[in-house]
């Protein structure tokens, strides 16, 4: 799987959409989208599209227009968002459930090679698709409010540390995703 830059973009997209719906935010303009999230304007325009025909999205235009979530962050599994923008979660096409390629091994069924990738899909599958829009939002607020962050650290890192991951900060703030938990209450704020 290679997420592209597209799809990159629209997950940061819908999670920036997600931290508006929890903050009552209403609407949010292209222009202020792509400016809070650093995307050029007229490439998020296209990616906003896609989303919009796939539902996860509305909007509205004009002057006062933008987009915001078409339907709950507890329903939109990330999994989804990089389906519908990348494709395929395989990292090859011979391990692929959605897009599967023959690949030119002379004996695909007992390919060693192809059986660690399905492992690997498995696992992108798994994580992508236990996750909701509003685990990740969840977290990301917290992060930003410096509760699930790890005391002592520093703020630049220059290397992705496997405690910054987003599996690492659930465990620290002791949260379950939402498919696994009881409902929660509607956006308590403390």
């Amino acid at each position: 799987m290679t997420l592209t830059k597209r799809g990159e973009y629209a997950l940061r997209t819908m999670i920036r959409l997600g931290v508006a719906r929890w903050n009552d935010e209403g609407l949010i303009s292209v222009s202020k989208l792509a400016e809070q999230e650093r995307l050029p304007c007229k490439f998020l325009e296209a990616i906003l599209l896609e989303l919009r025909n796939a539902g996860f999205v509305s909007s509205v235009r004009g002057k006062y227009g933008g987009a915001q979530l078409a339907k709950p962050m507890q329903e939109i599994r990330m999994g989804e968002i990089v389906r519908l923008i990348d494709g395929k979660l395989a990292p090859i096409g011979c391990a692929s459930e959605t897009e599967y390629e023959k690949c030119s091994c002379p004996d695909e069924e007992h390919c060693g090679l192809r059986m660690l990738m399905i492992d690997v899909r498995n696992a992108i599958a798994n994580i992508l698709d236990r996750f909701t829009l509003h685990d990740v939002v969840e977290v990301t607020l917290r992060r930003q409010s410096g509760s699930a962050a790890p005391s002592g650290r520093r703020k630049s890192q220059r290397h992705a540390d496997p405690a910054d991951g987003f599996l690492a900060l659930l465990q620290a703030a002791h949260l379950q995703p939402a498919a696994a938990c009881a409902p929660k209450p509607k956006r308590g704020r403390a």
